[in-house]
């Protein structure tokens, strides 16, 4: 399907259902949009443990290139490379800050050091970086992509290019116009026959997936709603002052600053707040029609994030069904953590105290009391963030369909219409928020050094916040080129 154009207001609307339609056109093998079903492949009783030592392509070898060198791109390079008996070596690392390269190289060659071989000369920077990593790769080998999410398109634009199978951190997209450019790619991934997987663990879960089963068997009646919480001290600080240190631009001050810019993460409510998301979506087996949400800033700094720090939304499911979510980050408050539904024989816990171990329970009643449990799942748990690797490279090593970027899609696009309804005061279903012409990132594939930050400080001396009430997108009533149309 055609790119929508950002500011051309005369674009034909298009249908939830018509775009997911013509994304899929050619693609039967994107696993993932029937939420009723688990992903192919991503199968917790069936997958093996451990992927035989047979490339796909005939090598006894997958290459792999870690593009984002941050602690989450570190952590997804050693869940691959933790996968038993698979044929995985790590090649080539790409950031825009050589140090964090470094860090995470020689991190790795200390936990695996026959799974790494990453020179010095194999080490890119800068923002073609990611161009110069996979391109030390070969057909059907591996990317990682753990970059901010702003640069997740034009990264995953390339790898199809290339030939090379994918694995994308969350969020994948974080507003309507990244997400329609995620869906456009998601068949030409699948026309190549590769493999791509998506950072939302929980699906890969295998005791969030027996409670799946149970739920679909009638165990806890029907589903009546879903409550869900991530609410404790903030993990970074929302206090921008002074700016950008001596000798750093604007540009890479805020993408090493990216929780706090919209543009380049979707802030904490999409980066924090998916997993949550997507996991009371699993369950119900449909996404969100419409969202309504509030929020505020406490936390007053000399120079603000683009962040609320206390979040609450109430999403609608298209049969009235409703999930409150409530998130905070706040020093000195109650704090928690977890997803819960209540059913019309009972309550039940999707998840709790962290994504791993999820913990689920079945309860008799509506009283989450450990007397009235009706079944909880057997402990220890496998490791989600390592079975997610475990079913990908299963699938590439077996040339078994898997894509994960519709759904990927559809979770980032569910949770952005939360951010987007608290920031502006406003309802909006799905498909407004699929069709919004506000896009974020605009430009992110054509970044250099060189290059104006998307959003600058005001005549104030402040960002632009999200003002409820005030503003027709989040914090802005004008989209660049809107104000010479």
């Amino acid at each position: 399907m055609p790119r929508t154009p950002a500011s051309d207001s005369t674009t034909p609307q298009t249908t939830r259902r018509q775009f997911f339609d013509q994304a899929s056109t050619g693609a039967a093998a994107l696993a993932g949009v029937a939420l009723a079903q688990r992903a192919v492949v991503a199968r917790a009783e069936d997958a093996p443990a451990a992927a035989p030592a047979v490339h796909a392509g005939g090598s006894d070898e997958l290459r792999v290139a870690l593009i984002g060198c941050g602690g989450r791109g570190g952590g997804a390079a050693a869940d691959a490379l933790s996968v038993a008996d698979a044929p995985l070596k790590l090649v080539a690392l790409a950031d825009v800050f050589q140090n964090r390269a470094e860090i995470v190289r020689r991190s790795l060659g200390e936990q695996f050091k026959e799974r790494c071989d990453v020179p010095d000369e194999r080490i890119f920077t800068g923002f073609d970086a990611y161009k110069q990593a996979i391109d030390c790769l070969r057909p059907g080998d591996i990317a990682i992509f753990a970059t901010p999410v702003a640069f997740r398109v034009p990264h995953f634009a390339y790898a199809i290019e290339k030939g090379v199978h994918s694995f994308m951190e969350k969020p994948i997209s974080l507003d309507g116009p990244s997400t329609r450019r995620m869906l456009e790619l998601a068949p030409k991934a699948a026309a190549k026959n590769l493999k791509v997987g998506v950072g939302l663990m929980c699906r890969h879960c295998d005791r969030r997936q027996e409670l799946f089963d149970r739920l679909r068997n009638g165990e806890a009646g029907e589903l009546m709603d879903f409550r869900g919480y991530r609410m404790h001290t903030p993990a970074q600080s929302m206090e921008l002052f002074p700016g950008p240190p001596e000798g750093m631009s604007e540009l890479l001050w805020q993408i090493r600053r990216f929780h706090g810019f919209l543009w380049a993460s979707g802030g904490i409510f999409s980066d924090y707040y998916v997993h949550h998301v997507d996991e009371v979506c699993w369950m119900k087996g449909s996404w969100p029609v419409k969202a309504e949400g509030l929020g505020g800033r406490q936390i007053k700094a000399k120079l603000e994030d683009q962040n609320f720090d206390n979040y609450a939304v109430e999403y609608t499911f298209d049969d009235g069904t409703k999930f409150f979510y409530s998130g905070r980050s706040l020093k000195n408050c109650d704090q928690k953590f977890g997803v819960y539904g209540q059913g019309t024989k009972g309550a039940f816990t999707i998840s709790t105290s962290g994504h791993s171990p999820a913990k689920p329970v079945i309860y008799k009643s509506q009283r989450m009391e450990k007397d009235n449990i009706l079944w909880t799942a057997d402990q220890p748990e496998p490791n989600p963030y390592r079975r997610e690797w475990e079913h990908l490279v299963a699938a590439i090593i077996a040339n078994e369909p898997y894509n994960e970027v519709v759904r990927g899609a559809e979770a980032s696009l569910a949770t952005a219409m939360g951010r987007f309804a608290a920031h502006t005061g406003r309802e909006v279903t799905f498909e407004e928020m699929l069709n919004c012409p506000d896009d974020l990132s605009a430009g992110a594939e054509l970044f250099t050094a060189d290059s104006p930050a998307p959003v600058l400080l005001n005549a104030d001396g402040a960002y632009p916040v999200p003002n409820p009430g005030k503003f027709k997108y989040e914090y802005r009533d004008k989209l660049p080129g809107e104000e010479s149309a």
